[in-house]
């Protein structure tokens, strides 16, 4: 027997294979364990020193926070942008001193109660 044959009989000997249900189990926990967190970067409009217009906010961009990085998108589709900080991300969204802009992250347990 070669030793390729040796290697490939012991390997099937020690990792049976997994049934749908395992599998699905499985994907699902890979899942679960390596999902992004979905956040929203919003916008707030304040006039400075009493000016005119009433104070209002609105979903500027929604992102996916990964592991060392995030990917946001507008709404439009018209802004997209790879960053390495959420604090990078809310700067690109502040406009001057009465529009800033903020992190909201999304409460998975209010979109899953739903």
């Amino acid at each position: 027997m070669s030793a390729s044959n040796a290697a490939h009989s012991s390997a099937e000997t020690l990792v049976p294979p997994l049934t749908k249900a395992e599998l699905d189990a499985l994907a699902d926990e890979l899942v679960q364990d390596t999902a992004p967190r979905l956040f929203a970067v919003v916008q707030s409009y304040e006039p400075e020193g009493g000016g005119t217009g009433e104070a209002d906010a609105w979903v500027a961009a929604w992102g996916l926070a990964f592991d060392g990085h995030a990917e946001i998108v507008s709404p439009g589709g018209g802004v997209r942008m790879r960053v390495g900080s959420l604090d990078w991300a809310v700067r690109r969204f502040d406009r001057g001193t009465d529009l800033s802009g903020r992190v909201v992250w999304v409460d998975r347990s209010r979109s899953d109660a739903a």
